[in-house]
């Protein structure tokens, strides 16, 4: 560190200082969110205070009740004794099929609805077979910043991945930007999430438009995250087959596998459940490489009968009742799913100011030529300071996020989430900024 640090920081130095030791990474702007996790969790347990905990995406809001009594009465009927379909019991991939036509106003067949046991089963179903299909086309292309998991999945498998940060590429300067990777010939597929973890930006209709053209000239896939469906607070995408929908790329091209979670909009992320959405054009493609590497034919059937059969055998049966239920309580109107979820947004909007009072940046703070909506996650920075640098000290004051670096951003700074604060906590949080800024002032 450039500046030594205070003696009386909020949380005892001391022990902060053992705890990183233990952890064991080269330097804690690379730990994962996972080792964050369990670095601030020891931390609490050996000095007894209460952290303000930014790192990790876990929903701050009870379960959606509709899914909880589905799942109670599907258990119920013993269906936990019996295996699930790998493809999905039949409500639920009607329930989806019905919500993605009702809320993105998109066509997918029921056949190309497919559970998985989070979306991180979905995006590893989905790295793993784009990568099978042609030969030569070995490597993803990331558009980050983006979910650092991800990345860790190509590392598990093997696969090769390229990456760029999105933020001085958006508009029309996204498809020479994208176009100069997919030119080589070696992209098998394009991720994103949308809106942004950890930026929050959202695409707009004509970069989702440059991105499906690039699509179809280059016959790439494309994998979008829709993890926090709905939760661009700037509109109302609440209603049933009323616009304005969810933006999709689905509008632009049909090589596409959609990732919708269950996590976020229904805090029902401890039940592992979400859905892949596979175009019907994609789900029936025949790829020859693919039929010779995993002998199946069809994109779909390779992600049912080869990848899920081979990682889960299928996802929880009772979740998916449970799921199907929610679903349908959207679908049929009597369930504003995004009513509830607008909390993280309003905490988002207090929690800002609360950093912008005592010097610190909002990092990604313009979404093309507006400012970046209220959300899940926002992006932090403090000037003199690099991520990893503020990353410690913030640890100190009893504050943790995770480091931008780890997301594939090119910028300097963190990834706050807004889900485990509570508003009891915002006079905390006012406090210990308060202190830090006088700690370390602007110069």
């Amino acid at each position: 560190m450039k500046q030594s640090l205070p003696l009386n920081t909020p949380i005892n130095s001391a022990i902060v200082e053992l705890k990183i030791k233990e952890l064991k990474v080269p330097t804690i702007g690379e730990a994962s969110i996972r080792e964050i996790v369990q670095l601030v969790t020891s931390i609490e347990a050996a000095t007894g205070e209460q952290y303000i905990r930014m790192e990790m995406g876990i929903p701050g809001l009870p379960p959606t009740q509709i899914g909880v009594d589905a799942e109670i009465a599907a258990l119920k009927k013993n269906v936990a004794s019996a295996y699930p379909r790998i493809d999905g019991i039949q409500s639920l991939k009607e329930e989806t099929s019905r919500f993605l036509k009702l809320f993105m106003n998109i066509d997918v067949l029921p056949e190309g609805c497919v559970p998985t046991v989070g979306s991180m089963e979905g995006s590893y179903a989905s790295f793993l077979v784009a990568g099978s299909c042609t030969k030569e086309r070995d490597t993803a292309l990331f558009v980050d910043p983006g979910f650092p998991v991800q990345k860790q999945q190509m590392l598990v498998m093997g696969q090769k991945y390229e990456s760029f940060d999105v933020f001085d590429f958006r508009g029309e300067k996204l498809r020479e930007k994208i176009e100069s990777y997919l030119a080589k010939g070696n992209i098998n597929c394009i991720i994103y999430s949308n809106p942004n973890n950890p930026a929050w930006i959202c695409f707009d209709e004509n970069e989702l438009q440059i991105i499906g053209e690039l699509a179809n000239k280059y016959d790439v896939i494309i994998i979008e995250d829709l993890a926090y469906f709905g939760m661009d607070f700037r509109l109302d995408l609440s209603t049933p087959g009323v616009p304005p929908y969810q933006a999709t790329v689905a509008r632009y091209t049909d090589k596409y596998v959609l990732l919708v979670s269950s996590s976020k909009v229904f805090s029902y992320a401890g039940q592992r459940i979400g859905m892949m959405a596979i175009s019907d054009a994609l789900y029936n493609r025949h790829y020859p490489y693919l039929e010779e590497r995993l002998k199946v034919i069809g994109f779909g059937n390779a992600v049912v009968h080869r990848v899920l059969y081979s990682m889960t055998s299928g996802t929880s049966h009772s979740a998916q009742y449970a799921l199907a239920a929610m679903f349908k309580a959207a679908n049929d109107g009597q369930f504003n799913f995004i009513a509830d979820v607008k909390e993280y947004g309003e905490k988002a909007k207090i929690m800002k100011q609360l950093f912008l009072k005592n010097g610190f940046q909002i990092v990604y703070h313009t979404d093309l030529h507006q400012p970046v909506g209220d959300g899940f996650y926002f992006t932090i920075g403090y000037p003199g300071m690099k991520g990893s640098e503020l990353l410690h000290r913030l640890l100190y004051y009893g504050i943790s996020a995770i480091s931008l670096g780890n997301t594939g951003s090119s910028k300097e700074g963190l990834r706050a989430c807004v889900s485990s604060v509570s508003r009891s906590q915002f006079d905390t949080l006012a406090q210990r900024l308060e202190q830090f800024h006088h700690d370390f002032p602007i110069s």
